[in-house]
């Protein structure tokens, strides 16, 4: 590779012909990196906090990132996994205009409970 050709003599670097071919075609193919951001919340969360996680998920998905919105369950809340799905349930109505529910609700291992989602084709 020439690095300064209008010197006398002409000033050129040796380089490894195939690592130079592999580093130029990474630059042109860089693409955005997509990544999963998370919002925990709890059944027993309230209407203000509620509205805070919902404009947090709003900016992660306006910025093109996933949104995984986990349910923690605690002691006695364990027993009543409804009040998490109708809360998880809410959550995906309130962003229906920009998100998708990707995965539904579904139990994890322990006491969680997720749902993932993402943003609807403009």
């Amino acid at each position: 590779m020439e690095l300064n050709p209008n010197s006398e003599p002409p000033t050129c670097k040796l380089m490894d012909y195939g690592k130079f071919k592999y580093t130029s075609s990474k630059k042109q193919g860089k693409t955005k990196v997509l990544k999963r951001k998370e919002v925990k919340m709890r059944p027993k969360t309230e209407k203000h906090d509620f509205e805070v996680k919902l404009k947090n998920a709003r900016r992660f998905l306006d910025a093109g990132h996933k949104v995984l919105v986990t349910m923690i369950f605690r002691g006695r809340e364990q027993r009543h996994p409804e009040l998490g799905v109708d809360l998880l349930h809410r959550f995906a109505e309130a962003l229906d205009e920009i998100a998708k529910v990707e995965r539904p609700p579904a139990k994890e291992a322990g006491n969680r409970m997720s749902m993932l989602l993402s943003t609807r084709a403009k």
